[in-house]
Parts: structure tokens; sequence; C-alpha cells
């Protein structure tokens, strides 16, 4: 076991020395914080151009019902059609919208005439404007008072509450809660796939280089593995521990210095149509910041952390051996893909799964991928937010543990075999044989 720690501290301080290591570790999460931070300052500041649009109006009555808004700008235009679009001018007017005799009848028949490609902004707000005018047209025909249809039509969003009488004050998301069972899930299939290949190209390096056969001298090869994939599943944990410390430092400053002053009015003004609002209860005059923050407190955020880090390793555990059987079986990394293949198909398969368990977490799909080893740490963690039942964790994490067992005994006979081969390319039936060397 003092072998196994040994190894395990050479292999995490001798990363977490390297000048990438720590490069990426900071460079991560300015990126990132700036990306968040653009991100926000951009939505704030769009600096939308304005569209203007000319409308050459055969029925007479809809370009005069037609409303400008920020970014879209309508000129009545009395001469013909083909008048119009013969001198168009690119530099004044984005574009002609043609209303033909007909419109009120066959609203399809509008036309939108540009120099080039028309942008979505601009072609939703024109079809919204038409869409809303036509109709209210047809129901003043229709004898129908536009306020009386508004009166009818009704929009629901329900509330979300644990049944629990306890939880009165608690409020449920199924958006939030998917999007927090996709997000860990999808951390977990990133994590496998980039220090599990660390793995597979730290034990190439030291094959290639020959310093192995110097190491398993004086240790056995399933110590060094097993040294090698912890202390590097160390190094990945401290990484991502610091990138979402830094990046939730940096993007929160960043976005506070930015959008700080804009955010501040902007919640004035809520607050002031709020008061103004005589009908409004006063018990929903709060903040978006409290009803946003309500909505966390319907999880078992300790449990969803608890599994997720257990997940998080385990699923690196079972995977990253088999990188490291990998790593032993050749010579060079270009060789690397004909073994690659059946290590990646269920990796890609949990994540392709997991799109559609974010939908119906209590599936028999969910249920069965979520406790097979080779899926469940990403299947599980998109089911955990919807609280599954215990027993399907219990018997999940029990899976998961006997499948790193098998598979790392499955590595290690690989492992021991092939980190001594050398100028020779295994096939899957030499792999085979090497299961039962003794």
């Amino acid at each position: 076991m003092n072998i196994i720690l040994l190894i395990i501290q050479r292999e995490y301080l001798t990363r977490v020395k390297k000048k990438s290591f720590i490069i990426m570790t900071i460079l991560g999460p300015l990126l990132m914080g700036g990306l968040i931070a653009g991100f926000a300052y951009l939505s704030m500041n769009q600096g939308d151009s304005i569209s203007m649009i000319r409308v050459v109006d055969e029925t007479g009555v809809l370009a005069g019902k037609l409303t400008n808004s920020k970014t879209v700008i309508f000129t009545k235009d009395t001469m013909p059609i083909q008048t119009a679009r013969h001198l168009f001018n690119p530099n004044t007017d984005y574009g002609i919208l043609y209303l033909p005799a007909n419109t009120l009848q066959k609203p399809d028949a509008t036309v939108l005439y540009t120099e080039k490609q028309p942008n979505l902004t601009v072609v939703g707000y024109l079809e919204s404007e038409l869409s809303k005018n036509i109709e209210n047209m047809k129901l003043t025909d229709a004898g129908i008072q536009k306020s009386t249809l508004d009166s009818i039509k009704t929009e629901i969003s329900l509330q979300q509450k644990p049944v629990d009488p306890s939880g009165k004050d608690k409020s449920f998301s199924a958006g939030v809660t998917a999007g927090i069972g996709f997000g860990a899930g999808l951390l977990i299939y990133m994590f496998i796939f980039m220090y599990g290949i660390q793995v597979m190209r730290g034990v190439i390096e030291e094959k290639t280089s020959r310093i192995v056969e110097v190491i398993i001298s004086s240790v056995k090869p399933f110590q060094l593995m097993m040294g090698k994939i912890i202390g590097i599943a160390l190094v990945g944990l401290t990484q991502f521990l610091l990138w979402i410390i830094l990046t939730m430092a940096i993007s929160g400053t960043a976005t506070s210095l930015i959008v700080g002053k804009d955010q501040s009015k902007l919640m004035e003004m809520q607050q002031k149509q709020m008061t103004q609002s005589s009908n409004i209860p006063k018990e929903t005059m709060q903040p978006a910041s409290m009803d946003f923050m309500k909505i966390f407190e319907g999880f078992n955020i300790t449990k969803i952390l608890l599994c997720f880090v257990f997940y998080f390793l385990g699923g690196y555990l079972l995977y990253s051996a088999l990188f490291a059987a990998i790593g032993a079986a050749v010579d060079a990394e270009t060789d690397t893909q004909q073994f690659m293949l059946p290590i990646t198909i269920p990796l890609i398969f949990a994540y392709v799964v997991s799109t559609i368990v974010m939908t119906n977490p209590e599936s028999e799909l969910g249920y069965w991928f979520s406790i097979i080893p080779f899926t469940s740490p990403i299947v599980m963690m998109v089911r955990m937010p919807f609280d599954p039942p215990l027993i399907d964790i219990a018997i999940s994490m029990v899976l998961l543990v006997a499948g790193f067992i098998f598979t790392t005994w499955i590595a290690a006979k690989i492992y021991r075999t092939g980190i001594l081969m050398y100028g020779k390319k295994p096939t899957y039936k030499e792999l085979f044989r090497w299961l039962f060397y003794k």
C-alpha cells in the first residue's frame, strides 16, 4: 500500500507542478469568466442596427396599423411595387414589404423584397405585426371585440411544490431540475474523456521511453497502474475544483463591474412598476433572485453533491483502468484507435440516452442505464435531481464499484503483459490471451 501511495504522490506532484497544468488552471477560468461577462455585456449593449422598411400597401388599411419597433421603422410608399423595386436604394432602405390587395384573404401572399438574405429578427417582427393586425381586423369584421378575446385567453404557469406539508415554502422547477442533472452528467462525460486519455498517454510515454522497465523492477505492474490512475484522478479533481472556484469568482466580479449599474437600474424600475400596481399582492413584491433561490430549496443539494463526487470518481476509475490497458498494449498513440471504439461507444451512448432520460427520468430506459456500470455515472446523475428511489441509487453504486473491480482486473492482466511488449501491434485475439497468462 505504501508503494501505491508513493506512486500516487509522484504522479500528482509531477503533474501539478507542470507549466501546462498551471497555465490551463488559470487560463481556463479566465476564458470562461471572460466569455460569461462578455455575453452579459453584449446582451445589455447589443447595439442593434435600424432597418428601414418601405411598405407598398394595396389593401389601403394595413400600412397605417404597422407599429415601429426599436430596430424596425416602417415608411409608407404610394408608388406601384414594380416602380418601388426599380427605385430601391439599399444604402437607405433595408427592404420593401409588399401587401397585395388580397392580403386579408391570403396572408401568405405578402412578400419582403431585400437585396441580401434578411435576418431572423426583422422577418420575425414583420410576421408578428402582420399576423396581429390581420387577426384584429378579422375579429372586428366578425363583430368580436379584441378586449373580449384577450379576457378569454388564459396562460397557465404551474407552481411546482413538494407534497410534504412541511415543504410549503419550497418550489420545484422541472426545467431547472433537468438542467442540473444534464449539466452534472455532461461534466462527468467530459472528465472521463479528458483524464482517461491522460492516463493512456502517460502509460505510453513511460513505455516508449523504457522508464517502465526500471520502475517495475521494484514495484508490481498492478501497483504502478493503480498509482497512476488514482494520482491522475486527484490531479483532475484538483483542477476541476479550482476551475469552479476561479470561474465563479472571475465571472461574478467581471459581470458585476460590467453590468452592475444597468442591473441596479433595472431592479429599481421593476420595483417601481410593482409598487405602482395596486392589484398586485404584497407577497409577490420580491426580487426575482429570491424566487430563483427558492427553486433550489426543493433539492437535496448535499445528496446531489455527494453522489456527483462518487459517480465522478467511480466513472473515471472504471474507464481509466481500460485506458491504461490500451496504453500498455500499444507502442504509439496512433495505434490506440482500433481499441478506443469499444470504450468510447458506451460513453457516447450514455450521453445520448441522458438527453432522453432528462425528459422522463422514471422510464425503464432511465432505470436500466442508470444501474449499468458503463453508463450509470452519466445517466444516474441526470436522474439524481429528480430524487430517484434510494434502492436504485444503492444498486447503481454497488454495481459501479463491482464494475470498477472487474475492469481493473481485466486491465491489470493486459497491463502486466503489454507493458513490456515492444515492436508489435496486438490484436483483440492476443489481448484475450493475455487475460489468462500466468
